[in-house]
C-alpha cells in the first residue's frame, strides 16, 4: 500500500496541473472575448460619429456619401466582412482628416479621442489573441484537448491598418 502513495500523489498533482492549465486557457479565451467586445463597441461608436460627420452640411455630397455608406457598411458587417468594412471606413475618415473641412471641433475631437482608444483596444486585443494562440500551441493542451471546441482566436486585417 505504501508503494502506491507516491504514484497517487503524482497522479493527483498531474490532475491538478491539468485543471490549472485548463483554467488558464479559459481565462485567456475570456480575455480575448472581452477585448473584442470592447473593441467592437468602440468601432460601432466610430461608425456612429462617422454618420454624424456625414450629416454635416460642410461636406460635399460625394464625401458625405462615401463616409455614410462606409459607416453603414461597417456597422452592419458580418464578422467575415468586418475587416474590409472597417478598413474602408478608416480610409474614408482619413480622407476627411487630410482635407481642411469646416466641421464642428467637438465632433473632430471626439473622433480623435476615439481613434486613440481604438488603437489602444486593438493593441490589447492583439496581445490577448497572441497570448491565447501561443498558449494553445503547447503539446499538453493539444494532447488532452483542453481547448475543447473553442475556436482559435484570430486577428483581423483592419487591426493592422493605421487609423
Amino acid at each position: 500500500m505504501t508503494k502506491w502513495i507516491p504514484i497517487i500523489v503524482l497522479l493527483l498533482f498531474f490532475i491538478w496541473y491539468l485543471t490549472f492549465v485548463a483554467g488558464r486557457l479559459d481565462r485567456l479565451h475570456h480575455r480575448v472575448e472581452t477585448s473584442w467586445a470592447i473593441l467592437d463597441s468602440l468601432l460601432q461608436r466610430r461608425a456612429a460619429i462617422a454618420l454624424e460627420i456625414a450629416r454635416n452640411n460642410s461636406l460635399d455630397q460625394a464625401s458625405a456619401y462615401l463616409i455614410a455608406s462606409s459607416a453603414t457598411a461597417a456597422r452592419a458587417a458580418e464578422i467575415s466582412e468586418r475587416s474590409d468594412a472597417e478598413s474602408t471606413l478608416s480610409g474614408a475618415l482619413g480622407h476627411i482628416s487630410n482635407t481642411a473641412i469646416d466641421l464642428p471641433v467637438d465632433l473632430l475631437n471626439e473622433l480623435s479621442e476615439l481613434t486613440e482608444k481604438i488603437r489602444l483596444a486593438i493593441s490589447i486585443h492583439l496581445e490577448a489573441v497572441n497570448a491565447t494562440q501561443n498558449f494553445r500551441k503547447r503539446i499538453l493542451i493539444r494532447v488532452f484537448r483542453l481547448a475543447g471546441h473553442a475556436p482559435l482566436p484570430m486577428k483581423y486585417q483592419f487591426e493592422e491598418d493605421s487609423l
